[in-house]
C-alpha cells in the first residue's frame, strides 16, 4: 500500500531547490530563507516518516477494509457527489486531527516535529512526525459511511500535496475570496507562528472554513517568528522525534499525584500544576 502523494516526492525535491535558488537571486531581507543543517533535518524526518508509514499504512488500509466490509452503507464511487462528501468530510477529519494535536500534550508529543524548525520553506513540510499512529482514528469515520478505502487514502494525498505548498515565505496574500475559503500560505504562516496571537490558530488542510466556523482563524498581521516557544536547538532527527515524548515522561516521573500525571500526559502542552 503505497500512498499517491509519494508519486510526487520528485517534484517536492526539485521545488525545494527551485525555491532555494531563488533566495539566491532574489534575497529578502525580511524572509528566513533556508540553511543547510536545518534542511537537511527535514529531509531526514520526511525520509524517517516515510519508511515507518508506509508499512503502517498497510495496516491501516486493513482496518479501513474491514470496517467498509463491515458497514450497511455504500457510497457509489463513480458518482461526483461521492466525491464532494469525501472532500469535505476528509478536510473536516483533518482539522480535528490537527486541533487535537495541538491541544492534547500526547498527540503534540508526535506533531511538534513538524513545528521545531526557525525556518519556514517547502522543505519544512517535509518534516513529519514519526509517529503516524495517533492520526488514524479521525479518518475511521469515513470507511464507514461507505466511502471505498482507497478513495480515502488518494484524498488523504491530495491534501498532504496540497499542503506543502503552504509551507512558503515567497508567496504573499492571495485574492481574498480564496484567502476567505482556502488554506493559503499566509494563513500556514501564522500556523507556524511561535509569536503570542499565532498560537494554536489556523488547523485547517485545504479550506479555511472550519477555523472561522469553530474560532480559530487568525490573519496574518505581524512578522511570524518561527519555531517552538521553546526552542529545542539540535539539528539531530532522533531527537527532534522523540524530544517531547521524553519531556513527557521526565513530568510523569516528578508528578507526586495520579492526576497531575494524567494531566501531563492527557492535558495542554505546556501545562503545570498549581505551585
Amino acid at each position: 500500500m503505497i500512498p499517491a502523494v509519494l508519486y510526487a516526492v520528485p517534484a517536492f525535491l526539485l521545488l525545494i531547490v527551485l525555491e532555494a535558488v531563488s533566495y539566491r537571486f532574489l534575497p529578502d531581507d525580511e524572509e528566513r530563507g533556508y540553511e543547510v543543517r536545518d534542511t537537511a533535518t527535514s529531509l531526514s524526518m520526511g525520509l524517517g516518516s516515510q519508511i515507518i508509514g508506509v508499512p503502517w499504512k498497510i495496516l491501516v488500509a486493513v482496518v479501513f477494509a474491514g470496517l467498509y466490509v463491515l458497514t450497511p452503507l455504500r457510497m457509489d464511487p463513480h458518482s461526483p457527489w461521492t466525491w464532494i462528501v469525501l472532500f469535505f468530510a476528509d478536510d473536516f477529519a483533518y482539522y480535528w486531527f490537527h486541533r487535537l494535536h495541538h491541544e492534547v500534550r500526547v498527540f503534540w508529543a508526535g506533531h511538534v516535529v513538524h513545528h521545531s524548525s526557525v525556518f519556514f520553506n517547502l522543505s519544512t513540510a517535509l518534516r513529519q512526525s514519526w509517529t503516524p499512529m495517533t492520526a488514524t482514528p479521525f479518518w475511521l469515520f469515513l470507511p464507514l459511511l461507505g466511502i471505498p478505502p482507497w478513495m480515502v487514502f488518494l484524498q488523504q494525498s491530495i491534501s498532504l500535496a496540497y499542503q506543502f505548498f503552504l509551507h512558503s515565505e515567497r508567496v504573499g496574500r492571495l485574492w481574498r475570496p480564496i484567502e476567505w475559503f482556502f488554506n493559503t500560505p499566509s494563513h500556514h504562516r501564522v500556523h507556524h507562528g511561535a509569536n503570542q496571537q499565532y498560537l494554536d490558530k489556523n488547523y485547517g488542510g485545504i479550506l479555511i472554513i472550519w477555523d472561522r466556523m469553530f474560532g480559530s482563524f487568525e490573519p496574518e498581521r505581524v512578522p511570524v517568528l518561527y519555531g517552538l516557544t521553546k526552542n529545542i536547538n539540535t539539528y539531530n532527527p532522533l531527537r527532534v522525534a522523540t524530544h517531547e515524548y521524553a519531556a513527557i515522561w521526565r513530568d510523569v516521573r516528578s508528578a507526586a499525584r495520579w492526576r497531575d500525571r494524567l494531566r501531563f500526559v492527557f492535558g495542554r502542552p505546556g501545562w503545570q500544576p498549581a505551585a
